[in-house]
């Protein structure tokens, strides 16, 4: 009994990792649909966001089946409890890749990111990219070094958000108010992509920590 309860906390790891790698690859190809004008893309992550949803409700009910037949407690409680906020994380940032996908339909076939942007947009997704790779191992491994790293990329991402609003506030900005919603929406998608990848790091310090603390986790670690 106590190898299958093991094997049912596993699972619950297991999907979550799976749903990391499912947001990723959402949000590449979103990137790619956005920058290339790519309707058929924009389509394809659209109608896939479906199985990081069905995934998150999946693990919940099981989740909650194991509270209730379980009771488990001290590091398996944590283990139940983050898995639970690490998918609602996870279920969001595929919806974020989802906006960013349905920016690109809805502007077809014009290209949503004028060519003075394109640079920043395309880094923008490169981190997106890169921080959301960490959360996987993250969660697989429970390395708080590489989740500190993801603060690092965090910033990194902020800092491409400021760019993009100094663009559009710069005295050369020619484009239509339109673009200028188009990029202030789509900025802002990707940099809650990456604080929800934080906020799953966060969960992985609690679960091995069991503070959230982040201080005082760092110093029992």
């Amino acid at each position: 009994m106590r190898n299958v309860y093991h094997d049912e906390l596993s699972g619950l790891v297991d999907t979550l990792v799976e749903m990391t790698q499912l947001a990723e690859s959402a949000m590449t190809r979103a990137t790619t649909a956005l920058l290339d004008a790519d309707r058929e893309l924009a389509e394809t992550v659209i109608s896939a966001d479906r199985r990081i949803d069905d995934l998150q409700r999946d693990l919940e009910e099981r989740a909650v089946d194991v509270l209730a037949r379980q009771s488990p407690v001290a590091t398996d409680l944590r283990v139940v409890v983050t898995a639970l906020r690490m998918s609602s994380s996870l279920e969001r940032m595929g919806d974020l890749a989802r906006h960013v996908a349905k920016l690109a339909r809805l502007r077809y076939p014009t290209a949503v990111v004028p060519a003075e942007l394109r640079g920043t947009v395309l880094q923008m997704g490169q981190v997106a990219e890169r921080i959301v790779a960490k959360a996987g191992s993250v969660i697989a491994t429970r390395d708080l070094a590489l989740a500190a790293e993801m603060e690092v990329d965090d910033d990194e991402m902020d800092r491409l958000h400021r760019q993009v609003f100094e663009q559009l506030l710069a005295r050369t900005w020619d484009h239509p108010t339109e673009v200028a919603v188009d990029l202030t929406l789509c900025s802002r998608y990707y940099e809650r992509f990456a604080d929800h990848a934080v906020s799953v790091a966060k969960s992985v310090l609690f679960l091995v920590t069991g503070s959230r603390d982040e201080d005082a986790a760092a110093q029992r670690v």
